[in-house]
């Protein structure tokens, strides 16, 4: 059986009432783009509008499969210097400018002292690839009599050393730490949507603990690329043909809509919020992270699991879910029956925004703080979405991975 998920609210209540509210974790910055524009007012009216827009997505570029492109940035106004532009790939440029938006948005751009001791963890994936020498590869494969040799010797031989260090993880982190001066400890987990999920699970128990007051927690992804549709496409992940909502895919077999998305959120403790004046935009009140083997009805239990241990910590009369399914057909035919049993109003974000892998969680727990802060929902996004006109106080955010990995928070109103 895999582990009971923990939540902050299951540890022992401290000695001090007031300690632990001081040590709640609040979002107090948010940095959001995406097809749908950049900044949170941008993507609450895409989101709400939707349904009479219909997707921003392109389905020309990488037929058959539609991808929502990121929008069109001005990355000066976040990346100043051309030449740090240049030198990143284009998943570090969504990243550092979504890392600058949240670093503005929580008023701490260019404050030294909080940048000094801010902690950064990140979610990222690999860099892209080499295209031409994959599709040598590719090509050459099927005719060659050792396969094996052949793979081995062409990976060695035609890969440069620079391409290769173009590829680490953790070149988010230090384009993030040049431009934005971003110098307390640094993390980056990779792991696909999960990683997105613990690396704010890791930020929240580190403030609830006293480890930490000031986070920079985020990732992002660049769904515009032929290597990454090639790789989910040779495990049958990818929608194929006309847009379609995530609800609507299960029946004609499922799939993902990528989509680029870059997401960072400033997480900090009530009591370091308060003091130096910010306002925060909701209260992450608890999260947790577990995984399966996906064997069927295996994945359901674990976030029947994780749903009741937030029971009587959530109002069902002013409570919404952002979901985070994929579209992808067994995971989301079990979220939506399990989503189904709690009969609260549900929006699959992977309609509008398409599914980011590794930034999906964070961006979704960006788009619930937005919805508690205004105190409603945004209207659905496909017909088998139900509406809500009660006042919303709470949201609960699922992230349930593609492949592996099911997530659950709680956003409530800061």
């Amino acid at each position: 059986m895999a582990p009971e998920p923990q939540f902050p609210t299951d540890r022992p209540r401290s000695a001090d009432p007031r300690r632990e509210v001081d040590r709640q974790a609040l979002i107090t910055g948010i940095g959001l783009v995406s097809c749908l524009g950049e900044g949170l007012d941008a993507h609450w009216d895409g989101l709400d509008r939707f349904a009479a827009g219909g997707p921003v997505v392109d389905t020309t570029s990488f037929p058959p499969f539609p991808v929502h492109p990121m929008t069109a940035l001005e990355l000066d106004r976040q990346i100043p210097k051309r030449g740090d532009q240049r030198q990143m790939e284009a998943w570090q440029r969504i990243g550092t400018y979504a890392a600058g938006l949240a670093l503005d948005a929580a008023g701490v751009k260019g404050n030294t002292d909080l940048l000094g001791r801010m902690d950064m963890i990140v979610a990222a994936g690999g860099g892209e690839r080499d295209y031409k020498v994959d599709a040598a590869i590719l090509a050459g494969l099927p005719g060659a009599a050792d396969p094996g040799a052949f793979l081995n010797e062409h990976l060695l031989s035609d890969l440069r050393p620079t391409l290769f260090l173009a590829q680490l993880s953790n070149l988010l982190a230090g384009n993030i730490s040049i431009v934005h001066g971003v110098v307390g400890s640094s993390r980056t987990f990779m792991g696909e949507e999960s990683c997105g999920a613990d690396a704010v699970r890791i930020a929240c128990a580190r403030i609830a603990a006293g480890q930490g007051d000031l986070f920079l927690v985020g990732g992002s992804y660049n769904a515009q690329r032929p290597d990454v549709l090639l790789h989910y496409e040779m495990g049958r992940k990818l929608w194929r043909g006309a847009p379609t909502p995530v609800w609507a895919r299960q029946d004609a077999g499922g799939g993902m809509a990528l989509g680029s998305v870059g997401c960072f959120l400033v997480i900090e403790s009530r009591a370091h919020a308060a003091a130096r004046g910010a306002t925060p935009l909701a209260h992450v009140a608890a999260i947790a992270t577990d995984r399966c083997r996906r064997r069927p009805g295996e994945s359901a239990a674990t976030a029947t699991r994780q749903f009741a241990a937030l029971d009587g910590q959530f109002d069902p009369a002013r409570a919404a879910v952002i979901s985070g399914a994929s579209g992808v057909a067994q995971p989301t035919g079990e979220e939506r029956d399990v989503l189904a049993r709690l009969g609260l109003p549900v929006r699959a974000t992977g309609s509008a925004i398409g599914h980011s892998i590794e930034p999906s969680f964070v961006a979704n727990l960006a788009i619930a703080a937005a919805a508690v802060a205004r105190g409603k929902l945004f209207a659905p996004l496909e017909p088998a979405e139900a509406p809500m006109t009660a006042p919303l106080a709470q949201a609960l955010v699922t992230g349930w991975g593609h492949w592996r990995g099911e997530s659950l928070a709680l956003v409530t109103a800061a």
